[in-house]
């Protein structure tokens, strides 16, 4: 599996198609509008190609249009899906190191340990892109959703126990069975393991809303200040595992740290505390698409952190406060097909 800094062939989304279990009403227009917001930021850089009935196409393609999308950047493939999170149930591509040649893994999905019924659609995702691309398709053998994993592109991946050991997703498998299955799967040679995630998060604590690699031997990850919060303690000791961590040259990681926005917070709504991170961005050709939460001062933050770190990219910062209300934004609405 290439690491996302590498050269992309495309980005691939899910659009949010109606569906009560999500925002519906009056956000349904909302969403799609940023969904087509984040396409056209995406086509200024490479393609973007979106699963998605083919009697929502004409819509889909009038919102890009109106978001001022790369008309021949924005292709619309008639893959119906449950849910919007592409990241989990999209495929994850490795890349043969001799032929270059790119296939898929499909790897099985069940909506983040039967969370969120039915995921049918969204399972079956992988395949039909396979089918589409006329790519090599390989199973690989378990559950497990991209958001969970983090690769630096010199064999080593970063997850989380509360994740991939959690028995809502492989309760026939233990931990040297997962770490067997991601080396076969993703051509990985070491598998790094953090404890948990943040508060809110849908996932049980997906990595990319924790720590992201900014190269083979940097990290950045998140950190929070609030003592009185719930992620004070959580991520004191993943900052700890990961300074104890080795890279790929038998170095300590270089781990920078980046502060969670002020807690999001809606009222009444099932996540008390929205799973707001900057490092769920989105790493494309020439560019980094960063998500922002309507706090200026954290925003411009995270925003001069990120640009100093991909100084050879554009940083664009997206406003995904709405999108994080349903447990996600930037980087799990996405899935990057390596060129």
């Amino acid at each position: 599996m290439p690491p996302e800094w590498s050269p992309q062939a495309a980005v691939w989304l899910s659009w949010p198609v109606a569906d009560p279990r999500h925002w519906g009403g009056a956000k349904q227009a909302l969403m799609e509008a940023k969904f087509g917001e984040i396409a056209a930021a995406i086509s200024r850089f490479e393609p973007v190609r979106i699963n998605a009935p083919e009697s929502a196409h004409r819509v889909i393609a009038e919102v890009c249009n109106r978001a001022l999308a790369v008309p021949e950047r924005v292709a619309l493939f008639d893959h119906p899906h449950n849910d919007v999170w592409c990241r989990d149930h999209g495929p994850i591509f490795v890349k043969h190191a001799g032929s270059g040649e790119v296939a898929v893994t499909d790897w099985g999905f069940n909506a983040w340990g039967g969370k969120f019924p039915p995921w049918d659609l969204d399972d079956s995702i992988p395949g039909q892109i396979a089918a589409a691309m006329g790519l090599r398709c390989f199973k690989g053998g378990m559950i497990l959703e991209g958001g969970a994993i983090e690769i630096n592109g010199a064999g080593q991946v970063l997850t989380t126990e509360a994740v991939m050991l959690n028995p809502n997703r492989n309760p026939h498998l233990n931990r040297l069975d997962i770490e067997r299955l991601l080396r076969d799967g993703l051509g990985v040679t070491e598998i790094l393991w953090l404890r948990q995630g943040i508060a809110g998060d849908d996932t049980d604590g997906h990595i990319d809303d924790l720590a992201r690699f900014v190269d083979s031997q940097t990290l950045l990850a998140c950190t929070e200040r609030d003592r009185k919060s719930p992620n004070q303690r959580v991520l004191a000791e993943n900052l700890a595992r990961l300074k104890s961590f080795l890279g790929p040259h038998g170095r300590a990681f270089e781990v920078l740290e980046i502060p969670l926005p002020e807690a999001c917070e809606v009222a009444g709504w099932r996540l008390p505390v929205l799973p707001a991170s900057y490092v769920n961005f989105l790493i494309v050709n020439g560019g980094v698409l960063v998500p922002t939460f309507r706090q200026r001062q954290n925003d411009d933050r995270a925003l001069g952190m990120i640009r100093e770190l991909f100084s050879g990219r554009e940083v664009l910062g997206i406003d995904c406060l709405d999108l994080v209300e349903e447990g996600g934004s930037l980087h799990c609405i996405s899935q990057q097909q390596p060129a």
